[in-house]
């Protein structure tokens, strides 16, 4: 069996490219997909605490939470994605700096 750090190392490195594109980029589909990918960091964190939090045993309130996130999160990537959509119909652009610069 896998030790608990490669998965906690793994975490990490997902959390820290999730955040680097959040921080970075700034075209609205990659936007989406850094905080996917922030999301899938999480639900690693989830399944492989729940997994070793007892020898021999695994917990399925862990797993139940990350079915849950993975449902709601695709739910949030439909409704960003029509948004995005829609942002580029209108505007003819995806890039948020000069979405920020628009007035209504």
């Amino acid at each position: 069996m896998i030790d608990l750090n490669y998965y906690v190392t793994t975490a990490i490195v997902l959390f820290m490219i999730g955040v680097y594109c959040l921080t970075v980029k700034r075209n609205m589909i990659r936007l989406i997909m850094g905080i996917e990918i922030v999301t899938s960091a999480a639900n690693l964190n989830f399944i492989a605490f729940s997994t070793y939090a007892k020898p021999g045993f695994v917990d399925p309130l862990g797993h139940s939470f990350v079915i849950l996130s993975i449902v709601i999160g695709a739910c949030v990537v439909a409704v960003a994605l029509a948004l995005v959509v829609c942002v580029y119909q209108h505007y003819k652009t995806l890039d948020m700096r000069k979405l920020s610069r628009l007035r209504w």
